[in-house]
């Protein structure tokens, strides 16, 4: 009897310095939050689409408060949330220029044709590593919409087989970016509307089997466009959204039909 009420009081006695060590460490060393992180996390939208280049809303208010992170990094709130976290930061800074996603990609049902039947999970990153996609071109959109669920505002859909953004419901959250197995999803500035509808870095006799509408490497496009607009990488046209672009020429005289206004 005496040996169990020992142990008793050993463990009890343990336990109470343990508890009494948590409790002095709890009240001393704990790392206080500056409510103006609080404050700014309020502020933001909570959609942690991660566009900002943060875990999310909460990182990048703790960023934007204790490392001076710029507070324009937030599409998606555009600029009601940067005037609400001007004031409640002080900072001062300008609406960046409006991004929006684009596939670049033509490759719908009539004009790309499959290879074989895929009757596998509808994801496109399933279908891509089952024998390299079921598409004849390697590079082309799959249109397992697994972008258009990933999207948190519904701003792509499906359409004749390969993934469609609507430009007015982007918010720039890049997270169709970071979704797509075959990289055919670019930012791009809102006011740029001519686009080269293919990514297919084969040559042109290739692309000719794998797409009626695909870039077959002319370079036509290239002569037309001004201040070097559009650029060869490769075979493939590839416009540089940093410049000015807006010669139909480009799209008039483009043989494979790729080079598109939207």
């Amino acid at each position: 009897m005496t040996m169990i009420i020992q142990t008793a009081l050993t463990i009890g006695g343990a336990g109470l310095v343990c508890g009494g060590a948590l409790a002095l460490a709890a009240r001393f060393l704990a790392v206080k939050e500056d409510p103006r992180v609080a404050e700014v996390d309020e502020i933001l939208p909570g959609a942690n689409c991660g566009g900002c280049g943060y875990a999310g809303c909460a990182a990048y208010a703790e960023a934007v408060v204790l490392e001076d992170a710029p507070i324009n990094l937030c599409a998606p709130g555009g600029a009601e949330i940067l005037d609400k976290l001007a004031d409640a930061t002080g900072q001062t800074a300008q609406m960046a220029e409006h991004q929006v996603a684009v596939v670049l990609c033509g490759g719908e049902v009539e004009n790309a044709p499959r290879k074989f039947d895929y009757n596998g999970v509808a994801d496109c990153r399933a279908a891509h590593e089952t024998g390299g996609g079921d598409k004849v071109c390697t590079y082309g959109c799959l249109g397992y919409a697994s972008c258009s669920r990933a999207c948190p505002v519904g701003a792509i859909e499906i359409v004749n087989g390969i993934a469609k953004v609507h430009p007015d419901l982007c918010i720039s959250c890049q997270v169709c970016v970071r979704t797509c197995p075959r990289n055919l999803i670019k930012m791009v500035p809102y006011a740029r509307k001519i686009h080269v509808m293919c990514s297919s870095k084969d040559k042109g006799p290739v692309v000719k089997k794998a797409c009626k509408v695909g870039c077959i490497g002319c370079t036509i496009c290239t002569k037309l466009a001004e201040d070097d607009a559009i650029k060869m990488e490769g075979f493939l046209a590839v416009v540089d959204y940093e410049k000015e672009l807006d010669n139909d020429a480009v799209i008039e005289k483009c043989p494979g039909k790729c080079i598109v206004r939207i």
